[in-house]
């Protein structure tokens, strides 16, 4: 299933929401080409004060597109790896705020893109996991090293290397998120987090 990066904007937040027709959403190399541009267009835009990364109701990002990553000849999937590392650096070191608002899972890919943002959001059915390690693989886009800073290294390894999913509760606790929400609060709190309004949530 293909997945679509759609923006809007409204009173000066700019609102990032990853579609899928089956809910959840992958990052493919479209999306990370179009979250490039996004990025670009962000800092400069004086219209624009803050932006709001989100998801589904299901899921805020399952990971990279696995479909598309196993048809890459081998220095093609290496510099969609080089890629996502070089967008998300991007939203780590944005002079604009980013906060991602979280629903349902958050894991692989999606969970390292929440962390490269500068703050989450989340609501209570939220799962976040780093599901790779069962699968013989590791994530390439910068999470062993967001995740260990924010978790800790215990906790990290444990998701890394076993695969072990966290819920919101939890997250909360270690400060991986920073506030638990109804899925009702969650663009406009997430807005507000931002630093913009939450009128833009009324989209």
């Amino acid at each position: 299933m293909s997945t679509r990066l759609v923006a809007a904007s409204r009173e000066g937040v700019l609102l990032l929401t990853l579609e899928s027709d089956d809910g959840l959403p992958r990052i493919a190399r479209g999306v990370l080409a179009e979250l490039a541009v996004r990025m670009d267009e962000l800092a400069p835009t004086r219209e624009l004060s803050c932006c709001v990364i989100t998801g589904s109701e299901r899921a805020f990002a399952v990971g990279a597109d696995i479909g598309e990553l196993a048809r890459l000849p081998a220095t093609e999937a290496f510099e969609f790896s080089r890629e996502g590392q070089r967008v998300f650096r991007a939203i780590e070191r944005s002079p604009k705020r980013v906060v991602a608002a979280i629903r349902g899972y958050c894991m692989g890919g999606g969970l390292d893109l929440a962390l490269a943002c500068h703050a989450r959001i989340a609501t209570a059915e939220a799962v976040f996991a780093h599901p790779g390690g069962s699968l013989g693989i590791l994530t390439g886009w910068g999470g062993t090293q967001r995740l260990t800073r924010l978790a800790g290294r215990a906790r990290a390894l444990e998701m890394l290397t076993a695969g072990r999913k966290m819920n919101a509760g939890e997250a909360l606790a270690l400060g991986l998120v920073s506030k638990i929400v109804s899925p009702a609060e969650l663009l406009p709190d997430a807005c507000k987090m931002s630093g913009g309004v939450s009128s833009v949530a009324s989209q």
